[in-house]
């Protein structure tokens, strides 16, 4: 039998041992709430189960392992693994009884081996092997002999193949590509805060995706309360990640993006540009802090509180002392409130047994409803909304040191609303509303938070990811190039404060995996005079193409260049100024050319159209960029959009225009 045969053998025997394996989840779901010891128990149990028998059943047909490794002797350093041969792919496939697994999980720390060894540092491995794939059939394999010093590294046949295979359908999973720097953030400890800076194309996004399928293998019990979550930037690029953490064996992510996480009211209105600019400034959370405390009194006189035939008495200065004691705390309001309420009734009980009198529980419930009403003067009851709508209707009370009078009357509403319940609330109020939440109870918090395309969020929305990330860890993915908000960040040292973690390493990626070389060289010209510092990338790629096309009728130009990105395999991206993007839809429906939105990959869809505002994170195999000097036009940031834009090209980029380029863009001759 060829080497070949006996590995696709190999292949049949693990899809076998993937199909005993879902019949014996299966099986477990029905009998697990007989196993349990207790309702809560069985719940969870339950939902281990099912959602196990979920993963396997969903990884029908998929490769079950991506690669070999083959260790050698004790003195090679191979250590426990001596003589050992292990598969690597996405999940663990059980052996049979007694038997060692058929295919080790590409988390366990074995596995580690097959991305860092070298020809340099084999790491006792004698052989890596890489095998290729289509629909789902073996069809080859590639050794490295680490321990004769051949190592392919960039010449490996198979990695460039698979890197360079045309993106259709949503975000895949890199686990048989990943580069030994990107493993490394991969499998940095659950205690430690990352930020990843990444070009587009190095992998940033994937990284941290496969950070969460790591920190959940690794760390499940740690995580098993608080879980992870992952913020996008919108729902289109959800919908595009969507498929990568199952494919690693993980379903139960919570991914949503920063304004879905923050929605609690409804958003009917809308704000001045000049206004959305303060209300994610910084600032504002010292004028909303300011606003919630000024609303505690001092007591003004002694409180009776009546108990039958008896009346008790809480002096002036002891209600004084309760109420600076806790100001002084620092508790959430909500907290504070709830404390001072207790030592107001402590107070009481010990006037009472002072007296001799029998204290329960239903006694020290009476007294709380007693003291309640004068405890309301001293430190109310309130909702954000209650203090927001304060604060928009005449900022000045709370803000005249801190905004300057045109950003005051900028947030003020021009109209107020007659009370809170009647205001139309902004997408800007939602981050004031979260803060004043956060300072009157603290919101529930995540083990691990996953934040993409970062550098896009305001001071103040950075806040509200810190206040869901205080007792956890954060891996903060962006590009600062690419900041494309009106408060975009410029400095990650700035950002990374404001998300409570200044002291979170910051690592650089600057080989791109995604976008060639072509491609690359044209975007790095941008970088000078986009106002941030990032280092250039190098493309890992050579196999791109990109092509300039002036044209004195760009709808019919770019329906032909469409139809000539169909000659090729692959997804097609026309992304182009927001205000174009109808336009070109109907001209290619005009055309007879199918298109769809930014998620154009359903129901055999090839061509997305995508306004370039909504193109952050999504990638095409062959872009046609629109009229570059429109969508710099569009927007203040237009020079990030239009980098943005550019490097959504996997493998061919076809810029189509009628106006003069904008001149870092012009081709050099």
């Amino acid at each position: 039998m060829t080497p070949l045969a006996e590995e696709q053998a190999y292949v049949e025997r693990c899809r076998a041992g993937l199909h005993r394996m879902l019949d014996d989840a299966r099986h477990n779901v029905i009998i697990g709430e007989t196993v349990a010891g207790d309702r809560y128990s069985a719940e969870r149990l339950g939902r281990h189960l099912k959602s196990l028998a979920k993963e396997l059943g969903e990884d029908d047909g998929a490769p079950p392992f991506f690669g070999r490794l083959d260790f050698g002797t004790l003195e090679s350093g191979a250590g426990e693994h001596a003589g050992e041969r292990y598969h690597i792919g996405r999940r663990h496939i059980s052996g049979d009884a007694g038997e060692q697994p058929l295919v080790i999980d590409w988390r366990a720390p074995v596995s580690r081996t097959f991305y860092q060894a070298s020809a340099r540092d084999p790491h006792g491995v004698a052989v890596r092997r890489r095998f290729g794939w289509a629909a789902g059939e073996l069809t080859g394999f590639e050794d490295e002999r680490l321990d004769l010093g051949q190592d392919l590294g960039a010449a490996s046949r198979i990695l460039t193949a698979e890197i360079e295979r045309p993106r259709v359908g949503p975000m895949r999973d890199i686990v048989a590509t990943i580069q030994p720097e990107q493993d490394d953030l991969v499998r940095a400890e659950l205690d430690e805060s990352l930020c990843v800076q990444g070009a587009p194309g190095t992998g940033k996004t994937a990284v941290g995706l496969h950070r969460a399928a790591y920190l959940l293998y690794a760390h499940r019990r740690r995580l098993s309360r608080g879980g992870v979550l992952v913020l996008g930037p919108n729902r289109a690029f959800l919908g595009y990640i969507s498929a990568v953490l199952p494919a690693l064996g993980e379903i139960d992510v919570e991914q949503t993006t920063i304004e879905a996480l923050l929605a609690g009211v409804p958003i009917n209105g809308a704000d001045s540009t000049a206004a959305a600019a303060v209300k994610h400034d910084v600032r504002m959370a010292e004028v909303l802090h300011r606003a919630l405390y000024r609303r505690i009194r001092r007591p003004d006189g002694p409180i009776g509180v009546p108990d039958g035939s008896y009346r008790w008495r809480v002096r002036e200065e002891e209600l004084r002392r309760v109420v600076d004691d806790t100001r002084r705390e620092a508790l959430p309001y909500g907290v504070g409130r709830e404390r001072v309420l207790s030592r107001v009734a402590s107070l009481l009980r010990r006037q009472a047994e002072t007296r001799g009198q029998t204290i329960n529980a239903a006694w020290t419930r009476r007294m709380i409803r007693a003291v309640t009403p004068a405890v309301d003067v001293l430190w109310p009851s309130v909702t954000p909304q209650e203090v927001l709508f304060e604060v928009l209707s005449d900022p000045s009370e709370v803000a005249d040191d801190v905004l300057t009078p045109a950003e005051q009357t900028a947030i003020t509403w021009p109209r107020p609303p007659r009370t809170h319940k009647s205001a139309r609330w902004t997408a800007a109020d939602l981050v004031l509303l979260d803060e004043l939440a956060g300072l009157i109870e603290r919101p529930p918090g995540w083990g691990h938070v996953i934040v993409d395309e970062a550098q896009d969020l305001s001071p103040m929305q950075c806040r509200a990811v810190a206040r869901r990330s205080g007792h956890g860890s954060l891996t903060v993915l962006g590009d600062l190039a690419q900041g494309t908000t009106p408060w975009a960040a410029r400095d990650w040292g700035e950002q990374l404060t404001h998300l409570g973690r200044p002291e979170a390493r910051v690592v650089a990626l600057t080989t791109g995996f995604r976008v060639p070389t072509a491609v690359v060289e044209l975007a790095n010209r941008l970088l000078p005079e986009l106002d941030v510092t990032v280092p250039h990338t190098r493309s890992f790629r050579h196999d791109g193409r990109l092509r300039v096309r002036h044209v004195p009728d760009l709808a019919r130009g770019v329906v032909a260049a469409v139809r000539e990105a169909m000659e090729h395999e692959g997804s097609i991206g026309v992304i182009a100024a927001d205000a174009a993007a109808d336009r070109l839809s109907d001209a290619l429906a005009d055309a007879e050319v199918a298109s769809a939105g930014p998620a154009a990959d359903g129901a055999g869809v090839r061509v997305g159209v995508v306004p370039a505002t909504l193109a952050k994170g999504l990638e095409y195999d062959h872009v046609v960029l629109v009229e570059p000097a429109a969508i710099v036009a569009a927007e203040e940031r237009g020079l990030n959009r239009l980098y943005v834009a550019l490097t959504r090209a996997v493998s061919r980029l076809d810029v189509v225009h009628s106006r003069p380029l904008p001149p870092p863009f012009r081709p050099s001759a």
